[in-house]
């Protein structure tokens, strides 16, 4: 009787300077219980591993002078090359995490959820050397319009983004489908008991039972504050609604 070897989950790979700031968030509540059950893997790659240097150094001065140091390409495309060649069939998207990289979208985070797994590499210090990005075709991201000291953040967000879309992951389905960004719109308000908290009570319309009404509030919630907040999701909406006519 031949043995069947078991299908291999999702899988993020972050490449890290700091391998001991993982699971971190990934490893609680539904995420981390997902883990555990199998339904996907984390591994945390250490780049200094891949130093040649004495003292295992992964940076140096930027070429032109200025403040800071830069991740050296030898170093950074070794960890990558050897993360790279345990991949069996389909290539993983390998993702640099940087403020000039295009913003993170959940259209994005779907394609990247449907797929094996992806590759996040941290930066740190003033960057990534740009021959490394280019040479191993590298899609730089940003998670947001802020600074932050390295990468490791920005990745447990991206890749709890992926996580929570993969079957069974999440208690119910529809909690992935009802939410912020999907159909270019921002979720609208949630409320729960008591009825009346601190002279502020529930809209009457959630109490009322009707599921088309409460279905209209809500719809038209999420395109108020929407309109009010993002008027780039905003437009790109309505947009969409053109075309669909």
């Amino acid at each position: 009787m031949t043995e069947t070897t078991p299908p291999i989950p999702w899988t993020a790979t972050a490449l890290t300077l700091f391998p001991e700031a993982f699971p971190g968030v990934l490893g609680v509540s539904l995420i981390g219980g997902a883990a555990n059950r199998g339904l996907w893997a984390l591994e945390a790659v250490d780049i200094r591993e891949f130093s040649r240097h004495k003292h295992r150094s992964v940076d140096d001065t930027p070429s032109g002078g200025g403040a800071g140091m830069v991740l050296r390409p030898d170093v950074a495309a070794a960890a990558i090359d050897a993360v790279q060649s345990r991949w069996s069939g389909e290539k993983r998207p390998l993702i640099y995490l940087t403020p000039r990289g295009r913003p993170l979208s959940q259209a994005r985070v779907r394609e990247w959820a449907a797929g094996p797994g992806i590759a996040v590499f941290c930066g740190r210090f003033e960057g990534l050397d740009q021959r490394v990005i280019e040479s191993r075709d590298m899609e730089e991201v940003s998670v947001g319009d802020a600074v932050l000291a390295g990468g490791e953040v920005a990745a447990q967000l991206l890749i709890e983004a992926c996580v929570r879309l993969l079957p069974g992951v999440l208690g119910d389905p529809a909690s992935a489908e009802d939410e912020s960004f999907e159909g270019d719109l921002l979720e609208y308000p949630h409320y729960t008991r008591p009825r009346v908290w601190e002279d502020r009570e529930t809209p009457e319309v959630l109490l009322s039972g009707h599921h088309g009404r409460i279905e209209a509030w809500r719809r038209e919630m999420a395109e108020e504050i929407t309109k009010k907040r993002r008027p780039d999701l905003w437009s790109r909406f309505l947009g969409r609604k053109e075309n669909a006519r």
